[in-house]
């Protein structure tokens, strides 16, 4: 039962993220015009099949499915949201520390206190997105996160991943 499972579900997420992806592609979104066409279904479902086959033991290592709740998925997509605005802030610092030569670079050492591998990958795609910082390296077993920041400054916890871990807690835990 739990292989079944682990199977259905990468099979439908390989299906709609191949799905979102051929959305429309080469079409004009003419009224009463299909999404998509009878082969490009046919080659998702089989693609899905082959990526449900292969992956389904890397995607679900565990007997926790609570990420095929769709209420996760919309707080992952809100969260995007802050993530942008948090994205923009950083841009603008990491600009005027470099017009102004205030740059003061170092490795620091960040202890999120985030339970699973999802909410750790999680902030560490976060965190090398948003500009001035990159993850360099994370401790898997105290999920500690090594962080290259442009300005060290006080409690790197709470300044990098502070206004990212609320969010991820509530889809990822």
């Amino acid at each position: 039962m739990k292989r079944s499972k682990a199977f259905i579900s990468t099979f439908l997420l390989a299906l709609f993220v191949y799905l979102f992806m051929t959305l429309a592609a080469g079409r004009s979104m003419v009224e009463g015009s299909i999404l998509w066409s009878v082969e490009e279904l046919v080659l998702g479902i089989s693609i899905a099949l082959i990526v449900g086959a292969v992956a389904s033991n890397i995607l679900c290592r565990s007997d926790n499915y609570r990420m095929l709740n769709p209420a996760r998925w919309i707080i992952m997509l809100v969260y995007s949201v802050p993530l942008f605005i948090e994205m923009v802030k950083a841009n603008f610092d990491v600009a005027y520390r470099v017009i102004t030569g205030k740059i003061e670079p170092g490795i620091v050492k960040i202890t999120p206190d985030l339970k699973t591998d999802l909410g750790v990958t999680f902030l560490a795609n976060s965190i090398t997105l948003t500009p001035g910082t990159l993850t360099v390296d994370v401790d898997d077993e105290k999920s500690e996160l090594y962080i290259h920041w442009i300005k060290v400054g006080e409690n790197p916890t709470e300044t990098i991943s502070g206004r990212f871990v609320p969010w991820i807690r509530r889809f990822a835990e």
